[in-house]
């Protein structure tokens, strides 16, 4: 998926940064059975882009025959709930192996106002800011796993997922936008868009005040979600299950808000792009007590395949070996990188898929290739980012780069081979 690349997994960057995921290890157990607090759904495979929540989409079985992060989670012992966004299909039922399921009954609007929300997948509505609402659900549940289960020596999951940041950028709280009023906002670039990424969707308005007002609203959202993560975090604290809780603040793609002179993320522009704003995501973790060194930094590059991975690794739920072999998962743990230990044969290049579009990038290079789809088909491309970081010159035609383009074409399809699942293919 093109929302997946993280290289930096311990570095917070504000901007694009949308939910929010928990673990915390029990302390009558192992010192690796974390339990766990998050914020996007790690991905055994990736993630589809937005499934609708309408009869098309409600009708094809999107994750049938795929094993939940929840039901391994469980299987191991874990108190599993999930607060918030899910957009993975069938959104107001309750998934496989959650214990607590509390969702949107239709879809994640609007931001304020009069929210529907699935309660164990019964009707419920609510009034007011989304994002608060949520935070007080996840408190109830962190302090009712205090009581129940975790009095037991249960450790827990649970996934939290907020959206303020989400278009459209009109809703968040007028008293954190206001902080914003003097912003320069000096540090999203003034550039144009380069023509070889074809149109953007969202150009950015040649009207200053309506910028400036778009980044207020964004701001002021970003600051939102980091109020209502900061009460979870409270709320740990208060239980005194901080330092033993795996804490993972990311989201499931990054975000253009003004940068190549558009908005928005992969689908930003026709066709799909695969700027670095929309593919790289930011990822920070904590968890004191599990050898996470504070302020460490990781440029190995991994995505939400590889945290997949990681969380099950960490909470001793990894799959066996049969179980593994029928999921296939491409993801690898970097709990060795997390703990400040060196892998030597990490991986060099990051595979993406998005839709009928797929892209391998490595420390320079950042091919993409792109598939026909009902009688259309668009340029591939090929970008050189140690000479052109800011992605203007496509040289896919450029025959001094005929072998880079053979050699990365040539792991994309390997990859695929490998890992496609039938009847599940962005093609």
């Amino acid at each position: 998926n093109s929302d997946m690349l993280t290289p930096n997994m311990n570095r917070l960057a504000a901007k694009g940064t949308r939910m929010t995921q928990a673990f915390t290890p029990c302390p009558v157990c192992s010192p690796a059975r974390a339990s766990f607090f998050t914020g996007c759904m790690p991905s055994q495979h990736g993630i589809h882009d937005w499934l609708k929540e309408r009869a098309d989409a409600m009708d094809h079985p999107w994750l049938e025959g795929q094993t939940l992060i929840s039901e391994l989670l469980k299987g191991a012992g874990y108190h599993t709930g999930l607060v918030g966004k899910w957009h993975c299909g069938h959104t107001r039922d309750t998934h496989p192996g959650f214990d607590r399921w509390f969702s949107y009954w239709v879809s994640q609007y609007p931001h304020y106002g009069v929210q529907q929300f699935s309660d164990q997948g019964k009707f419920a509505i609510d009034q007011g800011q989304q994002s608060p609402l949520l935070t007080k659900r996840a408190s109830e549940f962190l302090r009712e796993h205090k009581k129940t289960e975790g009095a037991q020596g249960k450790p827990f999951f649970l996934f939290v997922g907020y959206v303020d940041t989400h278009s459209p950028h009109n809703a968040a709280p007028s008293e954190l936008v206001s902080q914003y009023d003097s912003a320069t906002f000096r540090d999203i670039p003034k550039e144009p868009f380069a023509p070889c990424h074809g149109e953007p969707l969202i150009p950015v308005s040649s009207n200053p005040q309506i910028e400036r007002m778009k980044h207020m609203e964004y701001y002021g959202a970003v600051s939102s979600i980091d109020r209502e993560v900061g009460k979870v975090l409270a709320e740990l604290e208060a239980n005194g299950q901080l330092e033993n809780t795996l804490v993972i603040y990311t989201g499931d793609h990054g975000l253009n808000t003004g940068q190549h002179g558009m908005w928005e993320k992969g689908n930003g522009t026709l066709p799909q792009n695969f700027f670095e704003e929309s593919i790289r995501v930011s990822c920070t973790l904590s968890w004191p007590a599990g050898g996470i060194h504070q302020n460490a930094v990781c440029n190995d590059l991994v995505n939400h395949c590889d945290l997949w991975v990681t969380l099950l690794d960490i909470a001793g739920a990894s799959p066996d070996e049969k179980t593994a072999a029928r999921i296939n998962s491409p993801g690898r743990s970097y709990l060795a990188q997390l703990q400040g230990r060196k892998v030597e044969d990490w991986r060099q290049t990051i595979i993406s898929e998005y839709g009928n579009a797929r892209m391998a990038r490595t420390e320079r290079y950042k091919l993409i290739r792109r598939y026909a789809y009902d009688g259309v088909r668009f340029v591939d491309e090929l970008y050189d980012l140690k000479d052109d970081p800011r992605e203007t010159v496509n040289r896919f035609e450029d025959p001094s780069l005929a072998r880079v383009i053979h050699e990365l074409t040539d792991e994309l399809d390997r990859f695929f081979d490998k890992y496609t699942v039938a009847g599940h293919s962005g093609l």
